[in-house]
């Protein structure tokens, strides 16, 4: 019986893999591995792509999100309001800037952050809402926006999942009233031939302090005007992600009939709620059971690769004590952590696989 990977990037990559080498023959022939031309153009592209009017890339998906929080004056001290069912990095980059996470729960049936929650949780000492467009489903961000103004409170969505996802019209990163980091971590939508990440706003200020940033803090060389960091994104990985972006329509067409062929074949099974106005971008295709772990044994035993997004809520982590949350606080993310189980769902993957996935998936629930 032939194994069905949860994640399988050769699909995508062997259609294009000769435009993919030219574009890294062109790096190579230039020799230009910091900073070079190819950055400029993906930075350019990827914001035309996602309407912004910024793109600066960095390094890493986390970075992206740390320099963003300082890009936009976050500093020690300082608040941070997120979600508790995310992975750690969106935590970690809160805490490496100095400020303290706040959590609000999500709420089902959409599993994104609770509104009420996030206003529940606002004090004097609060600057900003990171939100987590978690699986690629968004999140609400006009409501979200409204809470922010309200309270004269910065925005970030947290998009590393979210390429090409779509709220009512507009794909994430378009705002003009938030700032939106991306993570091209290999497996992403979008992914790089290793770690990469960006930053996309309509502020010219914010995108230019986190320019700086990423560079030691020189606009000019051998000119510091701050103490920065280096995150520079590779010319290589640059280049590469040029190429992916023309496909990357493609990709997510396929990703969603791919979700929706799973819809079709378990209907009765729960998943998160996609609103009528929102296009999910399906990094993820998560299911809840209650059984989890035991199906998850089942389906490996049968050849089919699932994963967990993700089994320990942050507020629950070692690294995070700290903060002094303790189980039960966030109902609703600790029920998402103990029955969230992702299928595979990715480009290439045949109507015959996930036909198999979707008949075990079926048969195990069955068993009741």
């Amino acid at each position: 019986m032939s194994r069905i990977p949860f994640v399988d990037l050769r699909r995508a990559f062997e259609p294009i893999q000769s435009e993919i080498r030219e574009a890294i023959d062109r790096v190579l022939e230039k020799q230009d591995f910091v900073l070079g031309e190819e950055v400029e153009q993906f930075e350019r592209r990827f914001a035309a792509y996602c309407g912004a009017q910024h793109c600066v890339t960095v390094a890493t998906g986390t970075a992206a999100l740390q320099l963003a929080l300082l890009g936009s004056g976050i500093r020690p001290g300082d608040e941070v309001i997120t979600q508790p069912n995310t992975y750690f990095a969106t935590v970690a980059a809160i805490m490496n800037v100095g400020a303290r996470p706040v959590f609000a729960d999500v709420a089902p049936p959409e599993y994104s952050i609770d509104l009420e929650a996030v206003e529940a949780a606002i004090t004097p000492r609060t600057r900003a809402i990171v939100c987590v467009h978690l699986f690629g489903q968004p999140c609400d961000v006009d409501a979200l926006a409204a809470i922010a103004t309200k309270y004269h409170l910065l925005l970030i969505e947290d998009a590393s999942q979210a390429h090409g996802a779509v709220v009512r019209e507009k794909r994430i990163g378009s705002r003009s009233d938030t700032v939106a980091t991306f993570s091209f971590y290999p497996s992403k939508n979008l992914g790089a031939l290793g770690e990469g990440g960006c930053v996309l706003t309509a502020d010219a200020a914010i995108a230019e302090r986190i320019r700086m940033l990423r560079n030691h803090g020189s606009s000019n060389k051998f000119v510091h005007e701050m103490v920065g960091q280096n995150e520079r994104l590779d010319t290589l990985k640059a280049a590469v992600l040029l190429v992916k972006l023309r496909h990357l329509d493609g990709w997510l067409t396929e990703r969603r009939q791919i979700a929706a062929r799973y819809d079709a074949l378990l209907p009765e099974l729960e998943r998160p709620l996609v609103k009528i106005d929102m296009k999910h971008a399906f990094h993820l295709y998560p299911i809840l059971v209650s059984n989890r772990d035991e199906l998850r044994r089942v389906l490996l035993e049968r050849g089919v690769e699932t994963s967990i997004h993700y089994p320990v809520p942050c507020h629950l982590q070692r690294a995070a004590a700290g903060l002094c949350y303790v189980a039960g606080d966030f109902p609703n993310a600790e029920n998402l952590a103990r029955r969230e189980l992702s299928l595979p769902v990715y480009p290439g993957l045949t109507d015959d696989e996930i036909q198999r996935v979707a008949a075990n998936v079926e048969e195990f629930a069955a068993r009741g």
